[in-house]
């Protein structure tokens, strides 16, 4: 019974970050997104190129050009010229 639930354990950590939402800068500099998440406000940094996994429960963003986007966490969004993409 132990090795069963250290299993679901595992397995449960293994895909809790399968729903969070992938944030990608296809842009040609750095943006900062403002993401509040369960009450708690932070901000992330992205780099030209790179990518973020974010927003495990879901989440709302604040786009550098001050658009706000709910994102219930499995999205794939794409940063451009400070929009956003959500696929």
């Amino acid at each position: 019974m132990i090795k069963f639930l250290a299993a679901t354990v595992v397995l449960f950590g293994a895909t809790s970050g399968a729903w969070a939402a992938s944030i990608s800068n296809a842009g040609s500099s750095a943006v900062v997104l403002t993401v509040v998440e369960d009450g708690n406000r932070t901000e992330v940094a992205i780099d030209a190129g790179a990518s973020e996994t974010i927003c495990p429960s879901g989440c709302f963003l604040t786009l550098p050009n001050g658009d706000r986007i709910g994102l219930e966490g499995g999205e794939t969004v794409e940063i451009k010229d400070g929009a956003a993409t959500v696929k």
